[in-house]
């Protein structure tokens, strides 16, 4: 079966000392490099997800002076910047394909992003036949949760690493997961990956 991991908006403005910090952030970016140490074979396809915003305008009404913390947002990852780059403690040698979402418009699934040759994700992994995908990532209960349902919805079979993401707010997180669970996705351990 071929398989994919998909790596979700681990950035350094979702990282501990970033503009939307998530606690757990830091940990999230080890513990995927160590997961890639060990597995990053076990994968026919690894896909790097990241937020890309533009420097001018509000993104489609993404960016808010007085953000809502649902709907609208601080200024993040904005392109270029040291805030847009992965975190410096996830090592993306094994990555495969790198992907840019939200440029100009909110986005929250790196099914809404393009690979740097302007491909799209599902493109990505119909073209690879891949029919399994492993996710991780920040954040669970935006980011993270909008990639899964987006994967399940393109007829992949998911599993989400449970100790491999962080999220905004427990309660939110929480119901993500039951929410992807009921959607038919796998919640494991990298442990059991």
């Amino acid at each position: 079966m071929t398989r994919a991991l998909l790596i979700v908006d681990v950035q350094n403005d979702f990282t501990e000392g970033g503009a939307l910090a998530v606690v757990g952030g830091d940990a999230v970016a080890s513990g995927v490099a160590a997961f890639l140490t060990s597995k990053a074979g076990d994968y026919d396809v690894i896909v790097a997800s990241r937020d890309w915003h533009d420097a001018t305008g509000d993104n489609g009404g993404h960016f808010a002076e007085n953000p809502d913390f649902i709907d609208t947002w601080p200024v993040h990852c904005v392109a270029g910047t040291d805030g847009a780059e992965y975190d410096p403690l996830l090592v993306t040698d094994a990555v495969t394909h790198h992907v840019r979402k939200g440029q100009g418009v909110p986005a929250y699934s790196m099914f809404e992003g393009v690979t740097d040759d302007g491909s799209a994700v599902a493109a990505v992994l119909a073209e690879r036949g891949v029919l399994s995908a492993d996710i991780v990532g920040i954040a669970t209960d935006h980011c993270v949760r909008a990639s899964a349902l987006d994967t399940i919805a393109h007829g992949v079979h998911v599993r989400v690493l449970t100790d491999l993401v962080a999220g905004v707010g427990a309660d939110s997180s929480a119901a993500a997961l039951a929410e992807l669970a009921h959607a038919g996705a796998e919640l494991l351990p990298s442990s059991d990956a």
